[in-house]
């Protein structure tokens, strides 16, 4: 009895461990993600000023 409940134990600590590895991957992402945002609008603005129009107008789908 004692080793099942043992057992139990360390099942529980690894099931509790894995769901913070699982927590702090998704927080990495989700920093990279918003980074990967900010980076991507600031190269929509650096175009926008270099061509002097705006993404669709260069594209050809705006007016």
């Amino acid at each position: 009895m004692a080793t099942a409940t043992l057992l139990a134990d360390e099942r529980y600590w690894q099931d509790l461990a894995a769901a913070q590895m699982r927590r702090e991957r998704l927080g990495r992402a989700e920093l990279l993600n918003g980074r990967l945002a900010m980076l991507g609008f600031l190269a929509l603005i650096g175009t926008e000023t270099l061509l002097h129009q705006g993404l669709l107008t260069t594209l050809g789908i705006g007016l």
